[in-house]
Formats: structure tokens, sequence, C-alpha cells
């Protein structure tokens, strides 16, 4: 039996950023203001599987592409931009992405949720929309982004593309202990495609949790920011280190050195959920739970 969880937006609040953050997006943000819009802060649900990611693409379908689409049919030429709190990679899941839409219009927040999800397709659900300050921006204002990595120790009819199956045993303690290596400042090269060269590969984990859930060992991965395909690769080297193949030893050196070795550990991105985005400084105190209940 699978039990899904829904999440609402209760936990989240809105606070804004430093300005200073943004100005690359100075340009773009001036032709905006000088219009009359408005902007709505979305809390949206989608399941990866069937989308090339959430970044809009020409030639794939995404997840900003959709609701992009759909939000053009609600509003005509009155739309004017859609941006989330953050990538998700091919396939990857989102238990709650946060997004600004600016719009010319005067629809009230819960009607512009009900024209959405009218037009969106079953696996992409609009959770709520809130009017928010036009200063207010998804991915600038956020504070600290989780994800979720689910493995299941049993094969799953129903929930295979929500996990990742491993038919070896797994130590939990050893993966257990060896994830807390993660946390603190650390230089992901060796975890990321990512360039060093072009883009900071350095990253602040604030925390990183593990639980036993039935048949499934959930891990879940708090920090500022995530590189592409960082937290897979992470998921992989510790399920390596739980099948006794690598060890704590092997996790220093790849944070110490790049390497391209746990490349070929990348866990599959249907295990994985973009879990929650917050906009304070407070810490999350939200339970480690599993997304799905393997019984």
């Amino acid at each position: 039996m699978i039990e899904k969880k829904f999440h609402s937006k209760n936990r989240f609040s809105n606070k804004p950023a430093n300005k200073s953050k943004r100005s690359r997006f100075s340009q773009d943000k001036s032709k905006a203001f000088s219009q009359n819009f408005s902007r709505y802060k979305l809390y949206i649900e989608y399941e990866g599987t069937r989308y090339s990611g959430w970044q809009k693409q020409e030639n794939a379908k995404t997840i900003q592409g959709t609701i992009i689409k759909a939000a053009k049919e609600v509003f005509g030429d009155d739309f004017i931009d859609l941006q989330g709190s953050g990538r998700t990679d091919s396939g990857v899941h989102a238990i709650c992405q946060v997004a600004h839409l600016d719009a010319k219009t005067i629809l009230a927040p819960e009607i512009i949720r009900i024209k959405l999800n009218d037009l969106l397709p079953h696996d992409i659900n609009i959770l709520e929309v809130e009017k928010a300050s036009k200063e207010f921006h998804a991915r600038h204002d956020a504070k600290s982004r989780s994800y979720l990595y689910q493995i299941s120790r049993r094969r799953t009819a129903f929930g295979k593309n929500f996990v990742w199956w491993i038919k070896d045993e797994l130590d939990f303690k050893k993966m257990e202990s060896a994830a807390k290596l993660f946390l603190g400042m650390n230089n992901f090269a060796s975890f990321s495609d990512d360039e060093p060269e072009e883009k900071s590969t350095k990253v602040l984990i604030d925390d990183i949790q593990l639980k036993e859930d039935g048949d499934l060992i959930l891990i879940r991965i708090t920090g500022s920011h995530f590189i592409w395909k960082m937290v897979r690769r992470i998921a992989g080297v510790l399920a390596e280190v739980g099948r006794g193949r690598k060890s704590e030893k092997d996790i220093l050196f790849y944070l110490n050195n790049r390497t391209n070795e746990p490349v070929k550990f990348t866990a599959p991105p249907s295990g994985l959920f973009l879990e929650m985005v917050t906009y304070s400084n407070e810490p999350i105190e939200k339970e480690l739970a599993a997304f799905i209940k393997l019984s």
C-alpha cells in the first residue's frame, strides 16, 4: 500500500533578501517595474518522471515551460514571467517548489490557482497562490532548500517512480556516520558536472539526516543552494558506503581532491524530491518522513 503525504504552504515565510543579490537582473526587473503588474508566489508540486527538468527548453517538455503555457492561456498578453526557486533535473520531483509569477491582472490568487490547475496536466499541481511584494524573488530571496532522497530495500510495483531500489544489503549505520562528513562548507567539484572555473562548487550544507522508515532509507540534505547532480551523487556515494565498497576515507578524498569517480555512483532521479524552500533563517523543524510508504 502506498500512502502519499502532501504539505501545505504554512511552513514557508516570505522575507525579502539583500537587493544586491539581484544586481544581474536589474535591467529585466526595471523593465517589469515600468509596467503595471502584480507578482504572485506559487507553491507547486509535481512528478518529474515525464519532464526534462524544471527549466524551460525550446525542444523539450519541462515543468516551467508547461506552467508558462498554461499561464499564457489564462493571462494572454498580460503574462510577463515565471521564475522558480531553483532548477530540478530531468525526472526529479518536487513536494513543494516555489515560484513567482508576474502578470498584469486583478484576478484573486485563488482564481489564478483554479484556472492554472484546470489547464495543467495531472502530474503538475499548484498547491497555493499568494499575492507577493514586487520585491520578492523566488530564487534570490530563498535562505535554504532541502532535498529528500528515497532508497527502497525492496522491489515495488507502485512506487518505482519515487524510489531507487537497491538489491544489495545496506549498512545503515555506516551510511549515517559517513553522511556527517558532508556537513559544513565543502568543495563539491567531484560531485557535480559544473565547471569550477565557471561557477563556484563550494556549498554550505547546514544539515544532513538519515532515517530508516520501513523498507525505505531516507536522506534529507539541507543547504543554501545545490549544484548540478550534487545531491544524487551524495546519495550514490552513501549507498556505496552502505554496500561496503567505499569508506569515510574515500569521501574525504572526494571532498579534498577533484576526481570523476563519484560520477559512476550517481543515483537515479526517481528517488529525489525538492522537499521545501525556506525564506527565513529559522531551522527546519519538520520531521523527516517518507513521501510514500511501502508496506
